[in-house]
Parts: structure tokens; sequence; C-alpha cells
């Protein structure tokens, strides 16, 4: 149950899928509540400490995350040709919008040289610095990238629901139960 089969997903993927979501709304949530706190907020060193941290350890669950799916077997997809398409394809930019979206976040904190400090347990250097206007054209594309993500993410969503209730698919049941697609 661990590992995918060619019907269905297993455990890993699954707790990655799910994780990785839940991870990418709450920083989505909190970055843009933080983008409001003023000076004196208590919140307004730690919010964004607690959300460099997190982007961090998402990035390292993704790289985790895709070395996975390419060892492990895709199961088959399920609808017509045109709804496989579309999906390989919404998931290749999900992954493209992730990375982007962590890859600028980085590159906004390392803009001034500083390593990133994930929750005092250990630093990601600063491997690229001191770019002409780094943090400003990164904090652009860590904003809009991050919004294509979520409205990209909600789309994911929204299609999963109508496979299940109108097509009567099993791909939302067997991304929550890895022993639905061993039973069949």
């Amino acid at each position: 149950m661990w590992r995918n089969t060619q019907s269905g997903w297993g455990v890993v993927s699954i707790a990655l899928h799910w994780l990785s979501a839940l991870t990418i709304v709450g920083l989505f949530a909190l970055g843009w509540w933080m983008t409001d706190l003023g000076y004196y907020d208590t919140w307004y060193n730690q919010a964004p400490w607690v959300h460099r941290s997190i982007g961090i350890m998402l990035l390292i669950a993704t790289f985790a995350r895709l070395i996975w799916r390419l060892i492990q077997p895709t199961p088959h997809a399920e609808g017509n040709r045109f709804e496989r398409i579309a999906a390989h394809a919404g998931h290749i930019m999900l992954y493209v919008l992730l990375l982007l979206v962590l890859v600028s976040g980085y590159l906004i904190s390392t803009a001034n040289g500083r390593g990133i400090s994930v929750f005092d347990w250990f630093e990601v250097p600063a491997l690229l610095h001191g770019l002409p206007n780094q943090a400003s054209l990164a904090g652009d594309v860590h904003w809009y990238s991050a919004l294509a993500l979520i409205i990209l993410a909600v789309g994911h969503a929204i299609a999963a629901m109508k496979h299940h209730w109108w097509d009567r698919h099993t791909t939302l049941v067997r991304m929550m139960n890895p022993a639905h697609s061993r039973k069949r």
C-alpha cells in the first residue's frame, strides 16, 4: 500500500499530495495576511520567518515528491482522451507554478546575501544574491505565480469533484484511499 500501482496511488503519493495541498493553501493565506502587517505588529517579523521556513520545507517535500513520482508507476487515468491530456497538462502546470513560487520566494529571501533559517533547525545558504532588483522582480514573480497556482489548484479541485460526482470516476477516491485500488 505504500507504493503506487497501475490501478492506484500509494500511501506516500497520497500523503505528499494532501500535505502539499494544505501547505500551499496555508502559505498563500499566510502570505496574503502578512503583507498587511504593520511595522509594530507582533507578527511583523515572525510571520515571514514562519512563511519562509514552511516554504523551504515544502520545496524539499516537492523535490521528494518529484523523485517519488519518477520512480513510481502512474496509475491509469480515467476519462476521455481530451480529459486525460488536460489532466496531464494541468498537473505539469501545477508543478511548474509550485516550483516557480518556491524558487522566487527563495530569491526574495536571499537577495540580501543572507541564508534562510528554517525553524532554527538548519540554514539554507544564499547561493544567488545581489542581482539588480532581485527582491523586487522575484517578489512580482512570487505573487503572480502564487495567484496562478491557487487559481489552477481550485480548478484542479473542481475538476476532481466533477469527475467524482458527475462522471462517477474513481479518481478522487483513489487519491484518498490507497486500499480502494487494490480491491478492484
